[in-house]
This record gives C-alpha cells, structure tokens and sequence, in this order.
C-alpha cells in the first residue's frame, strides 16, 4: 500500500512515521519548508520526502493519502485527490485504525484545549496509561507507533473530522457551537456544525455521547440526526439526570453515583470553565473514576496557556492572555468572566465575525477598545459611536503601550482578539508569546 502524507508538522511526520513503523511505503510532502526538528525525524528513520513542493503525479498514485488539517479542503490538489476517488484522511483517523486504545475525542468552538487539557489531567492523576494528542502536545499517531497507551484523549477540529470514514470514539464530546471557520464552510453555519457532530457519527450504544443541552443548534440537529451512542448531557441552566449541572454554588454530576463539588473550589474561572469542568467530569465518570478523584483533579488542574492566562498584577492593573480566543464566542467568554471595567485588545484575521453576540457586553464591561491588526475597519465600524475610546494599532508593542497608558487601577487589559493571528503573527501562541513579552517588558520599566 503506497502511503502519501501531506503536511510536514507535528499530525504529518507522526502519520508518517507510524506508516514507516507499520512497514508501509510511505511518502510525505509539504509546499512549504520543513523545520529541522521534524526534517530530523524523516531522514533519521530513512523516510522519503519533499518539501518547496508537491509532485501532484507521484502523489496521485497513491492508495491512501494522510492530510495535515491546516490544509483548505477546497485546495486544488485536494479536489483532484476526491475525484480520483483516493481514500483522504486526518491523522486522528489514520493513527486510530492502529490503535485499540479507547479515545476520549473532544470537539466544538470553544473550550477544546481546556477541556481536553482537563480530562487528560483527571485520568493522569487517577493513575491511568493516557496519552494527550490531537490538536494539542505530541502527535497521535506518534505515540500510537511508540507508546503502549490505555486511553487517549484527543482534541479534535471540524477540518479533521471532514477527512474521517471509521474513526470511532469510546467518549465523544461536543462541547458548544458557534460561527467560526465559516469561511472553509461556504459561510454556512449548519454546514460547519455538522462537520463537528461527525465526532459520534460511528460510533455505537456501547459508546458516549456527552453534549451541551444549553446550546440551540446542538439541540436542533440532535433531533435530525441518528447517534446510537447513549447520549448525556450538562447545563449551566437545568437540572439534568442522568447528566451534570449547576446552580449558583455548586457543579452536580449525576450517574449511577452522584458527585458535587463547590464552584468556588474549581481552579479554572468563568461560566465556560463551569461548563467545561462539568463535561470533563461526566467523562471521569463514564470511565469510573472516584469522586474524591476527580475533585481532587478540578482543584489542581492548571489553566492552558493562552486561554485566560493571567500574565502579571502591576499598580493593580491585571493583565489577562486569551490569545486562543480566535473567534467570537471565545472573547464572549473571556469577557464575561472579567470583574471590573476591561482594556480590551481585539483584532486580526476576520473569519467572518459577526460582533452582535458581544455588543452588550462590550457596553457593559469594557472601558476601551484597543484593535491590533493590518485591517482593524470592521471593528472599528462596528463599535464606532458605542464606545468613546478607540485605538488603531498594527503592533504589539503599540498595543501594550497605549494599554499602559489608557488602564487604571482595577481594570484588566485583556487580549482576547476575536480573530485568527496570521496578518501579524505566526500563530496564536506566537501573538501570546508577545502580549507576554510586551507586557512583561512595559510594565517593570
């Protein structure tokens, strides 16, 4: 079987290298330039490849094709690959077909990192063999080729569950929905939510399927769709059993045995970290952890970089790193969790944002406005006349600076940009990386 993977990152040298592990004849190739630590990999282990480029004849002769997620399913090579009919994959599925690890997959808008983070957190620290892959650490299917792991907990894209046929869940997780990534999706929101509620399309009534009962769209195509998995739900806004809920004080999980635990006691803050402790805790569950466990994991648990990272406390101002909030509903989120009046740095790549979700809030809560990209007109249109003060900045730097001098003492300088980072950065973790070394270099002058 002749093996071509696309994509020469973390999800494709991994894919590769498990095809090389399992004896199959394997070519990777990637348009752009590889970086040395996976170049590395590849000729350390005698694996053939090209980079700069894609020899389209050799790659269409292949009997299955690996695609790293980052590639856009409307690229032409990919068009020609689905009309010659070649089986096309995401890593998750490739690396699952060598594996009977049971997978623990999580999806949806928001939350992934978080909760995946999570789950992962509660099974290490009930002593169980886990691996952590997907979107997030090492490669699937490196540690698939490596590692002997029990369970595995992935985060999973909509762009990786496009290129599934049998990947199949123990637990699946759909935490929320919402606009984002439209512009892969021929701006059709139905489009992209189905793309995401393919996570539970194999799987069986011997598996789970744990979703929001607070999320409309997710509700509406439940009732269109056919899951065989036994479905739970959680909710910040009914009592639901069996399923996990919460009220003002307290997260409930209800199963065969019931757990609640303080909010208070919770190490991850804002209503979204409720909701994602809740589903993180129906999953612990369903895998027959203690209560006093997981209790014990949900109070120790660290936030994730780049997802409402408190960076530094300086004349009492607080500065907060959402850099991971790429969309929307994400900054819905962070704002909503502030206290007190926020400096709020927003901008970038414009997927298609519509920024009415957050007017309201945006009225409430934020002080002043600070955008931060190549193209900041749409933001600056939209809230034009609804807030007083608005800044135009193409810089980080910049950016800091004008926080400085624009926040005083109790507020928060949040960024948390709406947007994707690739007009001024490499990458999400790259613009948080430089809010940090800004801030950090500004504020102790």
């Amino acid at each position: 079987m002749k093996i071509v993977v696309l994509g020469g990152g973390e999800s494709g040298v991994g894919a590769a290298y498990l095809a090389m592990k399992k004896g199959l004849d394997v070519f990777l190739s990637d348009k752009g330039i590889i970086k040395d630590e996976y170049k590395a990999i590849l000729t350390e282990n005698n694996i053939e490849f090209e980079e700069g480029n894609h020899d389209e004849e050799r790659i269409l002769q292949a009997d299955w094709i690996i695609k790293s997620p980052g590639i856009p399913k409307k690229a032409d090579l990919i068009v020609r690959i689905n009309e010659k009919g070649i089986r096309l994959s995401s890593e998750i599925e490739f690396a699952s077909e060598f594996t009977s690890a049971k997978i623990i997959a999580v999806t949806g808008s928001n939350g992934k990192t978080t909760t995946t983070s999570l789950i992962y957190h509660i099974l290490k620290n009930d002593n169980m063999n886990v691996g952590l892959g997907g979107n997030i650490g090492k490669s699937f299917a490196k540690q698939v080729a490596d590692e002997n792991h029990e369970y595995y907990v992935l985060e999973v894209s909509s762009f990786q569950l496009d290129d599934i046929q049998n990947f199949r869940p123990y637990i699946s997780l759909l935490l929320n929905l919402s606009q984002d990534h439209l512009d892969q999706y021929n701006y059709n929101y139905e489009e992209y939510a189905l793309a995401k509620f393919r996570i539970a399309e194999n799987q069986e009534n011997d598996n789970f399927f744990i979703y929001n009962r607070d999320d409309e769209m997710s509700l509406n195509l439940l009732e269109r769709l056919e899951i065989k998995a036994k479905k739970l739900p959680f909710s910040l806004k009914e009592k639901v059993k069996p399923g996990a809920y919460a009220d003002e004080d307290k997260i409930y999980v209800k199963m065969q045995d019931h757990f609640s635990m303080k909010i208070d006691e919770l190490s991850l803050i804002g209503k979204h970290n409720i909701a994602n402790s809740l589903a993180a805790s129906l999953a612990g569950k369903i895998l027959n952890i203690t209560s006093e466990s997981i209790r014990n994991s949900l109070m120790t648990f660290q936030a994730v970089e780049h997802r409402l990272e408190l960076v530094t406390e300086v004349d009492g101002v607080k500065y907060i790193n959402d850099s991971k909030a790429t969309n929307v509903n994400a900054a819905y989120y962070a704002l909503e969790s502030m206290k007190g009046p926020t400096v709020w740095i927003v901008g970038g790549v414009d997927k298609g944002n519509d920024y009415t979700e957050i007017e309201d809030l945006v009225k409430r809560k934020v002080s002043a406005i600070i955008c931060l990209g190549l193209d900041n007109e749409k933001i600056i249109n939209f809230f034009q006349g609804k807030k007083d003060h608005i800044y135009d900045t193409s810089s980080m730097e910049e950016a800091i600076k004008i926080s400085r001098s624009v926040a005083q003492k109790g507020d928060t300088v949040l960024l948390s940009p709406c947007c994707a980072s690739f007009d001024l950065f490499n990458s999400y973790e790259d613009r948080g990386d430089q809010f940090k070394k800004e801030v950090l270099q500004k504020v102790t002058i």
